[in-house]
Parts: C-alpha cells; sequence; structure tokens
C-alpha cells in the first residue's frame, strides 16, 4: 500500500510554492489578457498559397509590436492586435495583398474593452457556478466531507493552471476559460473514482484511521487514474504538435489534465482525511459535553 496520504505535507509544499509563485506574479505583473478579455483588433485572412509565417509577421511588424498571429491552416493566418487603427488595419491588408496576390480578408472585427472586461466577468462567473455545482452534487452523492475535498482539489487545479500561465506571460482569453471548465469536470470525473472506492472500503474498514483508508483506496486507483491521464496527455500532446491552430485550447488542457490527476490523487484525498478528522474529532468533544 503507497503512502500517498501520510505525505500530504510533501505534496501541498509542492503545490503551495507553484500558487504562491504564480500569485506573486499575478500581483506583480498581472495577467496576459487575450483580446476577448481586454480588446482589440481580430483579423483573418485567406493568403490562397503556402506561405511563410515569418514573413507575414515581419509585415505585421511594421503596424504594431504587440500582437499575436497564429496559422489557422497551411493558407490562412489570423493577427490579433490590442491597438490598431483603421489605417494600420488598412496597410497590414494592402500589404499582404502585394506579397500574396490571392489573399482575401475573410473575417476583421474590432472588440471593445467595455465587451472584454464583460467577457471577462461572464467567464469567472461561469468558473464560480461550475466549482459550486460540483460541490453540491458532491455533497449530495456522496457526503459534506467528500464536497469540501473536491472543492479544494478545484479551486487548486483552477489557480495551478493560472499560475503557469502567470509565470510564463501566456494570454488568457475564452479558450482558457473553456479549457478550465474541460478539465474541471474531468478532474471531478478522477476525484468521485477515487472518493467512491473510499466509501466502498469504509464499509469494511469502519474502525480504520481515515488515514489508512484513503491510502488503501488511492493505491486501488492509483494505475486506473495514471493509465487514464497518460491516454489522455499522448493524444493532446499529438494534437498540440501536430494541429497548431488548436493549441490555444489543447496547451491549458494539457496542463490541467496532468494537473488534475495530481490533485486527485495527491490534494482531494489527502485534504478530506484532514476534513474528515476535524469532522470527527468535533463530534468527539460534542458527545463528550453532551
Amino acid at each position: 500500500m503507497y503512502k500517498i496520504v501520510e505525505k500530504r505535507k510533501i505534496w501541498f509544499t509542492i503545490s503551495l510554492i507553484i500558487i504562491v509563485i504564480g500569485i506573486f506574479t499575478m500581483a506583480t505583473k498581472g495577467l496576459e489578457y487575450g483580446l476577448d478579455f481586454k480588446g482589440g483588433t481580430i483579423i483573418e485572412i485567406n493568403l490562397g498559397t503556402d506561405f511563410n509565417k515569418a514573413d507575414v509577421d515581419n509585415i505585421i511588424k511594421k503596424y504594431s509590436s504587440d500582437f499575436q498571429s497564429n496559422k489557422a491552416n497551411d493558407k490562412s493566418i489570423t493577427i490579433k492586435a490590442t491597438s490598431l487603427t483603421n489605417n494600420e488595419v488598412s496597410g497590414i491588408i494592402k500589404n499582404v495583398k502585394a506579397k500574396y496576390k490571392k489573399s482575401s480578408v475573410t473575417n476583421q472585427e474590432n472588440i471593445g474593452a467595455v465587451i472584454g472586461k464583460e467577457t471577462r466577468v461572464k467567464a469567472l462567473e461561469a468558473l464560480v457556478i461550475a466549482i459550486a455545482a460540483m460541490f453540491i452534487y458532491i455533497g449530495i452523492r456522496f457526503e459534506f466531507s467528500f464536497g469540501m475535498a473536491a472543492i479544494i482539489s478545484l479551486v487548486h487545479n483552477v489557480l495551478v493552471m493560472l499560475s503557469v500561465y502567470a509565470v510564463l506571460r501566456v494570454s488568457i482569453d475564452s479558450n482558457f476559460i473553456a479549457a478550465a471548465l474541460t478539465v474541471i469536470g474531468y478532474s471531478i470525473h478522477d476525484t468521485i473514482v477515487v472518493f467512491d472506492r473510499i466509501r466502498e472500503n469504509r464499509k469494511y474498514m469502519r474502525r480504520a484511521d481515515p488515514i489508512i483508508v484513503a491510502d488503501a483506496s488511492v493505491t486501488q486507483t492509483l494505475a486506473r487514474s495514471i493509465n487514464t491521464v497518460l491516454t489522455v496527455v499522448i493524444t493532446l500532446t499529438s494534437v498540440y504538435v501536430l494541429v497548431p491552430s488548436v493549441r490555444v485550447f489543447s496547451e491549458p488542457i494539457l496542463i490541467g489534465v496532468i494537473t488534475g490527476c495530481y490533485s486527485s490523487i495527491c490534494i482531494a484525498s489527502p485534504s478530506w482525511v484532514l476534513i474528515k478528522r476535524h469532522m470527527l474529532k468535533k463530534g468527539k468533544k460534542s458527545r463528550e459535553v453532551t
């Protein structure tokens, strides 16, 4: 039997270091928001032929130093910039068309700062509602202690993802929120498997310490959790490497899936043990007073 829960101080310390570094970075430098959250200009251009992304970037650099460009496919590119005037947009399009005769603009839109702020608030609300709904579900499906442990695990996952993005200065946009919600669903599924085994084992280990029950349950489900996450990581890595157009979505999911597997094993179960021990201790004191 693996002593996962008994080594909880190690797991908590690792997570705490990552999150503290992330919070410090967010406090001093803030987060890099994408255009969805801070407003700007998006231009999608079909160049009509294969092209070198660096050549297009050199054209854009003449008009903006703060931009992102992504190859949508072999013939299309998406340009995102926070501060482009109409004249600068026209200049970029004109220069691109001069170099690539068959090119055409397939989409152009401006996102205002107010709309970006509203999107940011809505995204935060979506995360809070999702986590709250998970807490209610786990609390009803299992019990309060499991629900609290699940919430700690989910909040941990989101904070680690934000910390990694803050430290690496990767922009956060609607793709990140969609990925975070996906990861929450995946992570809670993995955590429920462990919790379900804990609940089953408690029927046969009624007098055992919660640590022993949790360690036994994690040991029994460890191979399943690792094998499941490995298959997902292999798939996501393949998508990340071979399909550049969806990297903005696959990247946060890849980080989140690894974090979710780690949290379901090393954070959720130890958290349940601490909460359960506290509840048992509190119940014992109440009975003694009575």
